[in-house]
């Protein structure tokens, strides 16, 4: 049996919530004494002619996943480790079930879910792939302004400032760094069609990201989640954004092209990779004259 069978052994023992039986103290004769006051605990055995015994009390209840959960949890581990890399086909749901000793059924539920959450991506007749930034439907994903009219494309950008700093103590938290860790802080407006629409602010953790320079970033011409993903092997997998609506100031006012006061639409986005770790901040300030922010709920 291979260590991953092992642990869903392991797993489904522990949920079971058994408990050894342990052997029973010997029967205590009962002692009269008047003078020695008793406190029978709730939940003991006061058998007559025999001492209170107190019944074992177990507190924390067993935590128990289902079998599917547990083998999305073992492929999301292989798609950390860079067993299956962005792009690469991962093995067949019959190869999963062996390799974990489970049905097809629990496999193909895991992968539904993961698949769900954008992690890998199921094509027909050919199979299942790890999902990545450099697919085209990939690069709307945590791009949601579109234009009101035309087709959705992704913008051209003009870096304005890219250099290593220490974390403000606001990008540290937001980051879970130490205030003063290195960070890479880049500035940049994106243009639709020729025309700025959007100033960004962008920090990542300099530890990760050591290496990056306004050169490498002004000469990679595709996506900027995907130069992450394949000269850092660093995947975004989740955002939390926060959005509301501000004026314009002076320098997003000269960047933008418009008047001092505009309005436009504030979002504060933090995006995590596996294991929820947060590996990007970004603040950026959208006209929203000729574009909208779009969003699928369900």
């Amino acid at each position: 049996m291979n260590s991953a069978s092992s642990n869903l052994t392991n797993n489904a023992t522990a949920a079971s919530g058994a408990v050894s039986p342990t052997a029973s103290a010997p029967a205590t004769p009962a002692v009269a004494a008047a003078s020695t006051p008793v406190t029978v605990l709730a939940g003991t055995n006061t058998t007559a002619g025999a001492m209170p015994v107190a019944t074992p009390v177990v507190n924390a209840s067993p935590t128990f996943s289902p079998l599917y959960q547990q083998i999305k949890a073992l492929i999301t581990q292989s798609l950390q480790s860079g067993e299956w890399k962005p792009g690469e086909l991962i093995p067949s749901e019959v190869e999963l079930a062996g390799r974990f000793k489970v049905s097809q059924g629990t496999v193909r539920k895991a992968i539904d879910e993961l698949a769900a959450e954008n992690l890998v991506m199921r094509r027909q007749g050919k199979g299942t792939f790890v999902s990545t930034h450099h697919e085209a439907r990939a690069h709307f994903r945590f791009l949601r302004l579109v234009p009101d009219e035309g087709v959705p494309h992704y913008p051209e950008s003009k870096f304005i400032e890219v250099k290593r700093v220490r974390a403000p103590a606001d990008v540290a938290r937001l980051m879970d760094l130490k205030s003063g860790d290195a960070v890479i802080f880049i500035k940049r407006v994106q243009y639709f069609d020729g025309v700025p629409t959007i100033v960004e602010e962008l920090w990542l953790p300099g530890l990760i990201f050591k290496g990056l320079t306004a050169e490498r970033l002004v000469e990679y011409k595709g996506p900027m989640y995907g130069l992450f993903e394949t000269e850092f092997g660093t995947r975004m997998i989740r955002a939390s954004e926060q959005i509301r609506a501000v004026c314009a100031d002076a320098g997003a006012a000269q960047l933008l092209n418009i008047d001092l006061g505009t309005p436009l639409l504030s979002s504060e986005r933090v995006s995590f990779t596996y294991g929820d770790k947060p590996v990007e901040l970004r603040r950026g300030l959208y006209l929203t004259s000729r574009h909208h922010y779009q969003n699928e709920l369900s």
